[in-house]
């Protein structure tokens, strides 16, 4: 008679863990940081939004380019380089720092968010994507600009029939770019800080456009103190003589160590501060 093979017992099966799903990615398994660049990048530019803001800067470049050619051109004056530079990078640094708000605004406004983060737990490093594709997008864009503005400068030269003048030195042009960077950086804190896209970009033009226009010009050249105070509080005011060697008012000046501190701290007042406590707020935000 035969006997009957004992089957083995079978092992209980564990509860289901309680709540959302988590990714587990280890060192190995996070996402390479230049794909990540890659997916910011196309954020900002491969957008119905991101399209038309690079169509109207290039349109108005070109804008510009006609109209300073057409006003040397009536009155047979002449432009230098330096002059060109300044008026190529005002519109892109006014328009083209948008891209770094809204990059980081639209993972809040359209609460996309949850999908980045969770792709990517790693907060910071998907903010550190973001900041090198904005930057990658504003030195392009300030290319761009010197290259119109040589493009005009040959124009110009080739209408009126005077000299041409590349009298930019190498001092005022790194600064420039700078200057352009440290604008793209302020979009991006601002962003960073309020995690709103209107209240950044209001927040953003009255910072870099309202208050020098409105404010701090009428204070420069009505009180004499204000020349003393505003390089420390306004970032244009202490830009300018670093760029273009000249004040606020348009006068010759002669840059020294002062210039160089007012200059950074500025970058440190509207850049730096709103960054670091930007980062901090993400890094502890809940996301929805």
């Amino acid at each position: 008679m035969s006997t009957a093979t004992p089957v083995p017992p079978v092992p209980p099966v564990p509860p289901a863990p309680v709540g959302p799903p988590t990714l587990d990615l280890g060192k190995s398994g996070r996402t390479p940081f230049g794909r990540l660049v890659t997916v910011e990048w196309r954020k900002m530019v491969d957008t119905r939004s991101g399209i038309w803001l690079l169509a109207i800067t290039g349109g108005l470049l070109a804008l510009v380019a006609g109209l300073v050619v057409l006003v040397v051109g009536l009155n047979d004056g002449s432009v230098t380089a330096g002059g060109l530079t300044e008026i190529f990078t005002f519109p892109v640094s006014i328009l083209v720092p948008v891209f770094g708000i809204l990059v980081v605004t639209s993972e809040w406004s359209q609460r996309n968010a949850l999908t980045t983060f969770t792709l990517e737990p790693h907060r910071l490093r998907v903010m550190g994507a973001k900041l090198v594709a904005v930057s990658a997008l504003a030195v392009a864009t300030i290319l761009l600009a010197f290259v119109l503005g040589a493009l005009t400068n040959l124009l110009c030269a080739a209408v009126t029939g005077n000299p041409l003048v590349w009298e930019l030195d190498g001092s005022q042009l790194l600064w420039t770019v700078i200057a352009q960077l440290a604008f793209f950086a302020m979009g991006y804190a601002l962003a960073c800080l309020l995690l709103n896209t209107p209240g950044a970009i209001a927040l953003f033009y009255v910072v870099a456009l309202v208050l020098p226009l409105v404010v701090w010009g009428p204070l420069y050249f009505i009180f004499d103190w204000a020349k003393d105070v505003l390089p420390w509080i306004d970032i244009n005011t202490a830009l300018t003589p670093l760029m273009a060697g000249t004040d606020f008012a348009g006068d010759a000046v002669v840059v020294e160590t002062i210039n160089y501190l007012q200059a950074g701290w500025t970058i440190v007042l509207w850049v730096g501060i709103p960054v670091t406590l930007g980062l901090w707020r993400i890094s502890r935000a809940e996301v929805k």
